[in-house]
């Protein structure tokens, strides 16, 4: 028995170890990663936090959706918003018909990719010799 309790105290005390030291063998590699995300998770949030400033509660549920199907699309949405918003074009909330609108231009300024198909023109098929029978 004294051999288990001796083991979960090593166990904490390891893992207590781990938490100071932010995760990782190495302190300086783990908090370099750990502020790369904190800096990241910052920056999300003040995204989100100036988007929920400039949309009206229908705006941000229908670019909510649309982040769901197309996220570029929608990334480069908000980063029109943003821009916009920082420059002080927008005088008041964005409503959803006004971000239909931005959508749409949006979509203009994308070319879609397009197929193109292009056939041969007299090219001797030999599946044509079988139509001769």
């Amino acid at each position: 028995m004294a051999d288990a309790e001796l083991e979960q105290i090593r166990k904490a005390r390891l893992e207590q170890l781990k938490a100071q030291s932010g995760g990782a063998g190495s302190p300086g590699a783990g908090q370099g990663a750990n502020q790369a995300e904190q800096k990241k998770q910052q920056e999300a949030e003040a995204r989100q936090s100036i988007l929920n400033q400039i949309l009206h509660p229908e705006a941000a549920d229908r670019l909510g959706r649309i982040r769901l199907v197309k996220e570029e699309r929608a990334t480069d949405v908000e980063n029109r918003l943003i821009m916009l918003a920082r420059t002080g074009q927008l005088r008041q909330k964005v409503t959803e018909a006004q971000l239909k609108e931005l959508l749409n231009a949006v979509a203009d300024n994308k070319e879609e990719e397009k197929i193109v198909v292009s056939r041969r023109k007299n090219w001797d098929d030999e599946d044509d010799d079988l139509l001769d029978l």
